[in-house]
């Protein structure tokens, strides 16, 4: 059973992710020329989808697909906003998955990939260059799968089933 304090930290850590995931979605939404009425819809799906991927981490789902169903979650969501004020789901949703986007494992392969032409191949720094490299591309394709679902299961022209 959680005490209060874990409850707190658990809340305050959601918090800190969701209000700091917001502001770089609104930078790319500024960047890809989003009208400003939907920029408060793309703060808050990046701040949806960081802290979903947040809290499924939490518990233990690994960061691949807890960003695939994060980019699930968001890309519904944006269908629901495209839907209600009539703008393409993009416009909603592209910019609040940006901040789940894997700089950091990409970022480490590159250095990797820079220290085996500099240093030589090591079977370590080859370890590491793939690793990195493997989670950065799985986490960009639950990106990109997961922003394609709801386009797949709403704009159907046949049934699913």
């Amino acid at each position: 059973m959680m005490n209060i304090d874990m409850v707190m930290t658990l809340l305050l850590g959601l918090l800190n992710d969701m209000f700091f995931a917001s502001i770089p979605a609104v930078g790319f939404a500024l960047v890809f020329n989003v009208p400003v009425p939907a920029l408060k819809y793309c703060a808050l799906g990046g701040a949806i989808g960081h802290g979903c991927r947040f809290l499924l981490m939490k518990y233990g789902m690994p960061i691949e697909w807890g960003t695939f169903f994060a980019a699930t979650l968001v890309g519904m969501i944006g269908v629901h906003w495209s839907h209600r004020f009539l703008a393409h789901p993009k416009v909603f949703t592209v910019a609040a998955l940006i901040p789940m986007v894997p700089g950091v494992f990409t970022y480490r392969a590159m250095i990797a990939m820079v220290e085996i032409n500099h240093l030589g191949f090591t079977p370590e720094l080859f370890s590491v260059l793939m690793e990195n490299f493997l989670k950065a591309m799985f986490i960009i394709a639950g990106l990109a799968v997961g922003l394609a679902v709801p386009g797949l299961l709403f704009y159907r022209r046949k049934p699913v089933v």
